[in-house]
């Protein structure tokens, strides 16, 4: 009788393991994604952040989790990846927010913005401040949730054909610049032209536009501006630090199991990191051969550079006036970068200032 109770429990055990498995199974399932990012291959950079995801979210997850990457114009063009997560066409993307701001402006606050934040302030702002709360409750109505996932630190002011020394040589310049920053220029009688990264060259050859702005030397150097428009001017007033974020469908996102969710936010954390040492680590040595090629730096001057802040604030006050969202995003990273360059101007900036001006010559 014993022998036989045994052999019933025993059987009962075994079933209980075969049923307990899949459920096991089921905590980690396949699942493929499709990620279509804003950049070309040939832009490391930005591009190498979205195999940076995928590689890593491949390799916690043993594979279960896999993550495809296409570049710019493989699924959709660089300029639609954000619509194509709206629409469910893929699961997510890697892009910068800005380029939507044609939809609505405060797409751009989430981006880059004239006289924004730094990068270490983006990033502040995003993960301990109101930053990411007021992204994705702005993105909910697009059926998208964001993770910061690069960022380039502050940006170059383009190459042009003639040299800025004054305000009024904006007006009538045919302009590639993304963003609020052409908004901003228009004040100042520039053209702005709205053009994706690998089509910059071809335009600026041809004189379709007078000038260009991408990013800094390592990628400038990579798309040959150089070549075609000599004056190198800086700093980017309207890109002190453009963040990317991976831009996720909100419906793909509510299916993943919690432990895919936390796998895909911390790979999106270290890409974030990632683009940023890359180009502070690549960008030296590309300025040192932009400048042996013939690159003539010019710095915008103080009355331009006074000029352009005052157009942002009308810009922004305008802007303002007519969008809540984009006054209560703006009015948190306002609040937020005073406060950020009040200590900024104690420690970082007495720090930094002092090394330079140290710094051994030649």
């Amino acid at each position: 009788m014993k022998r036989r109770q045994f052999l019933k429990a025993a059987g009962l055990g075994l079933a209980g393991s075969a049923v307990a498995a899949p459920a096991i199974a089921q905590s980690a399932p396949e699942v493929k994604w499709r990620l279509t990012s804003s950049f070309p291959k040939s832009l490391d950079t930005l591009w190498g952040a979205a195999e940076t995801i995928s590689k890593y979210v491949g390799e916690a997850t043993d594979n279960k989790f896999q993550i495809q990457p296409f570049a710019a114009g493989e699924i959709v063009p660089g300029l639609q990846a954000a619509d194509a997560v709206t629409a469910g066409t893929v699961e997510c993307c890697h892009t910068a927010s800005y380029y939507w701001y044609g939809k609505d402006p405060t797409w751009a606050l989430f981006c880059a913005v004239p006289f924004g934040l730094n990068t270490r302030q983006q990033n502040a702002w995003f993960y301990d401040g109101e930053g990411m709360k007021l992204m994705n409750e702005f993105t909910r109505s697009a059926n998208i949730i964001s993770f910061p996932a690069g960022n380039t630190g502050a940006q170059m002011g383009g190459w042009f054909r003639k040299e800025i020394k004054e305000v009024s040589d904006f007006n009538g310049l045919k302009f590639r610049i993304g963003g609020f920053g052409g908004r901003v220029l228009q004040k100042l009688g520039c053209v702005p032209q709205q053009i994706a990264g690998g089509d910059i060259y071809p335009a600026l050859e041809k004189g379709t536009i007078d000038a260009a702005e991408w990013v800094g030397p390592y990628d400038d150097e990579k798309l040959g501006f150089y070549k075609v428009a000599k004056f190198y001017y800086y700093p980017g007033w309207w890109e002190g630090g453009t963040a990317n974020h991976l831009m996720v469908n909100t419906a793909a996102w509510d299916k993943l199991p919690k432990s895919y969710q936390a796998v895909l936010a911390a790979a999106s954390a270290y890409a974030n990191i990632e683009e940023t040492a890359r180009y502070d680590a690549r960008n030296p040595g590309a300025l040192k051969r932009l400048i042996a090629g013939g690159a003539q730096l010019r710095p915008f001057t103080q009355p331009v550079l006074e000029a352009c802040l005052k157009a942002a604030n009308e810009v922004f006050a305008e802007t303002s006036a007519s969008n809540a969202n984009f006054k209560k995003v703006l009015d948190s990273m306002i609040a937020f970068r005073n406060d950020e360059y009040l200590w900024w101007q104690v420690a970082e900036y007495t720090n930094d200032t002092f090394m330079i001006r140290s710094r051994p010559r030649g």
